[in-house]
């Protein structure tokens, strides 16, 4: 691909994928959210002279079809989406508006270019739902059983748009530096920088530890979209796991041996979801057969999570956004 536009370009994944493209020599066209900051030229390598920089409002029809006609792009990855299961409970028209109609710009903007262009677009393993233990690991045929108002605007997304010929990217739990604290492993992370600083009491206030999830180190994940970029079947979806399911109690007290904090755990009824999935594990076949393989462990990610809610104490950093 000689020419790739990102949507959520300063999110999770996109902040790692746009630096990837730039290394593989493709040309890219970094789309940041309004009111968010896009990536700092500095901070890519190589040096971002084949990367322009554009807000994006993909809640806007107008706005969408301008950007991907002005830049005409041989492949648009698009990530930018709401993310947060639990929240979507309580935003459901947000998630609708951002996640359904925004891809649906997405995807008819990208159409009606004059060129073909090849359409990533960001789901999720929530589609799945709930999956018997002996039908674990999910591979990708699996009819798609939606618990959550997330989960739901992902399987829509797919719905829209893999007839068309767009590729699905059904992510597990991505987890490493730089993810919001609104997830999981973040939020301990948080949690225990600020009791080691004293700025809070011994007390780590948790959810449902019961849930198992195959979590995949954002990098890896990067490295996949990446390689779908230029090897993935149109029309098809492709699941980003490792094809193991570890326990979030379990993931919890690993995070606090490697932060060495004293402190109670709490469960907060307050951080409980309705209908969460008990156990997300993923079959990646299909992926590993283009050339992926996950290359950084779980303890690798547990690592530079805790540093990084480490640093933030010292200088506030807001959320990402997108995928």
């Amino acid at each position: 691909m000689t020419r790739v536009l990102v949507t959520g370009a300063e999110g999770f994944v996109g902040r790692r994928l746009v630096p990837l493209l730039l290394e593989g020599g493709a040309t890219v066209v970094a789309c940041h959210g309004p009111g968010t900051a896009p990536l700092d030229p500095r901070t890519v390598t190589p040096p971002a002279a084949r990367c322009d920089w554009a807000e994006l409002d993909i809640r806007d029809r107008g706005a969408v079809e301008q950007i991907l006609g002005e830049h005409a792009p041989d492949a648009v990855v698009h990530l930018a989406g709401l993310s947060d299961v639990g929240a979507s409970w309580r935003r459901i028209d947000d998630y609708y508006r951002v996640n359904v109609e925004g891809t649906e710009f997405v995807a008819a903007a990208a159409r009606t270019l004059p060129e073909p262009c090849r359409l990533i677009v960001a789901s999720s393993a929530e589609v799945y739902g709930r999956v018997p233990e002996t039908e674990l690991p999910t591979g990708e045929d699996r009819p798609l059983r939606p618990r959550s108002p997330y989960a739901m605007t992902k399987a829509l997304v797919e719905r829209l748009t893999l007839d068309g010929g767009a590729i699905a990217v059904r992510s597990f739990n991505l987890i490493g530096p730089g993810q919001s604290a609104q997830f999981a492993l973040p939020s301990f992370a948080s949690q225990l920088a600020e009791i080691e600083a004293g700025r809070k009491e011994p007390v780590l206030r948790v959810g449902n530890l019961t849930s198992r999830r195959d979590f995949v180190h954002v990098d890896d994940g990067a490295d996949a979209y990446a390689v779908l970029v230029e090897r993935g079947e149109p029309g098809s979806a492709y699941n980003i796991a490792r094809g193991e399911a570890i326990e979030l109690a379990a993931a919890l007290g690993r995070l606090i041996e490697i932060s060495g904090v004293t402190t109670e755990v709490l469960e907060d009824p307050d951080r409980l979801r309705p209908a969460d999935v008990p156990v997300l594990c993923g079959d990646a076949s299909r992926l590993r057969a283009l050339g992926w393989r996950p290359r950084r462990g779980f303890d690798q990610a547990l690592e530079a999570i805790w540093e990084d809610a480490r640093a933030a104490l010292a200088g506030p950093v807001g959320p990402l956004q997108g995928e």
